[in-house]
């Protein structure tokens, strides 16, 4: 195997004699040498160095950059998913609305109530000043919204539960059957704008006026208690004798003209039970009995609750007559 030798020296021509002249390298040029050739290598390498961190990443840099391409993946699912169940928990509240809490007789929680925002400005300020911030706070605002609404729809169906166990006694609270004995009595005047014989004018007619004769029996339409049972004072001026009955569940039902009451205040009475009889008592013009029905304190159309003791054809006739422009009795 053959050795190189480092080299010591260098030869030059000489032009006058056209031969080569050996050349003795002192020590400052090889130190130059030297020097030179390490600040070209420091130089390169610090060049390659930066190069390399700019165009090719660290095994640490390509570890956070398949994370960071992960985390964007799972918060797109995760929107995905949000939007899925916001679909679903939107049906449920539909279903409760107008299924459950009608057959219930209950108000439906207002969209308001329901849409209402989560209060706080400064609630996602820690979320703030990432590159990811404004996907990571709509998401967290989405969540937050679901979170609302499913408290807000399990503590209705809290109230759907407590109605569905009072059920029957709700149903027999409801004012269901006619006041008078359907077979002695026969409407008159029905609910809305009439004539009034006594006052000779038009006027809203906030109940139905049902002709019989003076002294018939006069039946609770439902259980309930008895609010005001007599002169009901200036309250109740022009109606004579009257009787209030309080059902609960937001329905209370007045029975007025009367000539007796078989009920004092506070008693509590069942459906079917007399609790007067009629008269012609205050603002009236013969005998007979006005009725109404008051639903969360708004006065509604009595015949829409007698169904629990008519035909259907009999209940298309109540209907028909209750209808009728006429002028009412008082």
């Amino acid at each position: 195997m053959i050795k190189l030798k480092k080299r010591k020296y260098e030869y030059k021509l000489d032009p006058t004699t056209l031969s080569y002249v050996k050349v003795t390298i002192g020590i400052k040029e090889r130190l130059k040498e030297v020097s030179f050739g390490l600040a070209f290598g420091i130089v390169s390498a610090v060049v390659i160095t930066i190069l390399s961190h700019k165009i090719i990443d660290s095994p640490k840099e390509k570890a956070l950059k398949r994370e960071i391409t992960q985390y964007k993946h799972q918060i797109n699912i995760l929107n995905k998913r949000t939007e899925q169940m916001s679909e679903v928990l939107e049906d449920i509240e539909n279903r409760d609305d107008n299924i459950y809490r009608t057959i219930f007789e209950a108000e439906p929680i207002s969209k308001n109530i329901r849409r209402s925002g989560i209060g706080g400005v400064e609630r996602y300020n820690d979320l703030k000043g990432y590159d990811n911030s404004q996907a990571i706070i709509s998401l967290t605002k989405k969540i937050d919204d679901l979170s609302k609404r499913l408290y807000i729809q399990s503590k209705s169906f809290d109230d759907v539960y407590k109605m569905a166990k009072t059920k029957t006694e709700r149903m027999t609270s409801l004012p269901a059957i006619m006041p008078l004995n359907k077979k002695n009595s026969r409407i008159v005047s029905g609910f809305g704008m009439r004539y009034h014989p006594i006052l000779h004018y038009r006027r809203m007619h906030t109940g139905i006026d049902l002709v019989a004769k003076k002294g018939t029996p006069v039946y609770a339409t439902g259980n309930g208690k008895i609010e005001v049972a007599g002169k009901g004072g200036n309250r109740y001026s022009g109606y004579g004798i009257v009787i209030v009955l309080n059902h609960g569940y937001g329905y209370k039902t007045l029975y007025a003209h009367l000539s007796e009451v078989n009920v004092t205040t506070g008693q509590t009475v069942k459906r079917g039970e007399k609790i007067g009889e009629v008269g012609s008592t205050g603002l009236s013009q013969a005998p007979h009995l006005h009725y109404e029905v008051i639903q969360n304190g708004k006065k509604v159309n009595p015949v829409y609750y007698f169904f629990n003791d008519l035909s259907i054809e009999e209940y298309e006739s109540v209907i028909e007559e209750a209808n009728a422009e006429n002028q009412c009795l008082s």
